[in-house]
C-alpha cells in the first residue's frame, strides 16, 4: 500500500469516530508531534522512546532518529538525548549523525492545562563524519521556544520558533564558517479520538553559513499531513505509532518524503515515582 492510500486510509478511520470519544475527563494524545515539538514535559516516574524514520522520495536518501526523554526530579525540568543514524545517496554514505544533548524546563503549564510553554536548550556533539556528509562539522547550540494551546475540546496546537549556531561548521564548497539558522512552525492537531489525532505541521527553516569572502543560504518550507494512534495497556505501557508525508512547498517545491513516528511511554522507577504513586497516602496514613 503506497504512502497516500494508507494516509486516506487512516483519515477515512479518524473521520467516522463517534462525536463522543472524547470523554469528560478523557486526556488525549498529547506529547507525539512530528516535526513540531510540543511543550510538555515528561510526567513523573514516567519515561519514553521515540523513533522517527523518514525516507526523501526520489533520491533514496533516509534518516533515523531516536530521542530518550526522563523527568528529573519531577515534570519541570527535563533531560534527553537524540541520536542520529542516516543513509546518503550522494555522497554514498551509512553512519552516525551529530548527537543531541537536550535540557528543556516546564516554564508555564502541563499536558493537563490550556496552555503551556517549555523552552528547549540543546548541545550538538559533532560525532558525525561531515566530509561525508553525516554532521554539521562542529559543536553548537540550538534553541527552541514550544508553546501548546488547546483550542476547544477538539483542537490543540503548537507553535515554534528555534535557532541554531555552530562556531564553526563545514560549508558547501569544503570550507569552514559560522552556521546560523531560523525555524518557525506551527500544527494542529484535531482530536478525532482520545487515541487518534489527524494533524497537519507546517515548519519553515533558513540557514546561513558564513565564512571571509562568502556566504551559503539555505531555505526549506514544509507542509506535514499526518495521523497518530495510542494503544494503552494496563501496565500503564503506552505505544504511539504514526505516519505522515512531508511536503515540500516554495523553495522546497517538488520535495517529498514518508516519515514513520513510534513511542514506547510507561513508568519506570529509577525515574522516581509517578505523580499518581505520591499522591497516594502512605501507610501510616500521613501522606
Amino acid at each position: 500500500m503506497s504512502s497516500n492510500r494508507l494516509l486516506a486510509l487512516l483519515t477515512a478511520v479518524a473521520l467516522s469516530a463517534p462525536a463522543a470519544a472524547l470523554a469528560e475527563g478523557d486526556l488525549p494524545i498529547q506529547d507525539n508531534s512530528f516535526l513540531i515539538e510540543e511543550a510538555y514535559n515528561q510526567e513523573p516516574g514516567v519515561i519514553q522512546h521515540i523513533s522517527t524514520f523518514s525516507r526523501v522520495g526520489g533520491t533514496g536518501a533516509w534518516l533515523y532518529s531516536f530521542t530518550e526523554e526522563w523527568p528529573v526530579l519531577g515534570q519541570t525540568h527535563q533531560a534527553s538525548v537524540t541520536l542520529n543514524y542516516a543513509g546518503l545517496e550522494a555522497p554514498r554514505a551509512t553512519g552516525l549523525g551529530d548527537l543531541m544533548l537536550n535540557y528543556r524546563w516546564q516554564a508555564i503549564g502541563s499536558g493537563e492545562t490550556e496552555v503551556a510553554l517549555a523552552p528547549r536548550l540543546s548541545v550538538l556533539v559533532p560525532t558525525g563524519d561531515e566530509r561525508r556528509g553525516l554532521g554539521l562539522g562542529g559543536a553548537g547550540v540550538q534553541v527552541n521556544l514550544p508553546l501548546s494551546a488547546m483550542l476547544g475540546r477538539r483542537f490543540v496546537t503548537h507553535v515554534n520558533l528555534g535557532g541554531t549556531y555552530v562556531p564553526s561548521a563545514l560549508a558547501p564548497d569544503g570550507g569552514h564558517g559560522a552556521l546560523t539558522s531560523f525555524s518557525a512552525g506551527q500544527s494542529l492537531i484535531w482530536l478525532a479520538h482520545a487515541r487518534f489525532n489527524v494533524l497537519t505541521e507546517v515548519l519553515y527553516t533558513r540557514s546561513e553559513t558564513a565564512r571571509p569572502g562568502a556566504n551559503d543560504h539555505a531555505e526549506t518550507f514544509t507542509v506535514n499531513p499526518g495521523v497518530r494512534g495510542a494503544i494503552d495497556f494496563a501496565s500503564g505501557l503506552q505505544i504511539v505509532p504514526g505516519v505522515s508525508v512531508p511536503l515540500g512547498v516554495g523553495p522546497s517545491h517538488g520535495e517529498r518524503a514518508v516519515f514513520l513516528y513510534l513511542s514506547f511511554e510507561h513508568p519506570f522507577r529509577l525515574a522516581g515515582p509517578t505523580a499518581e504513586a505520591s499522591a497516594k497516602p502512605s501507610a501510616d496514613g500521613r501522606g
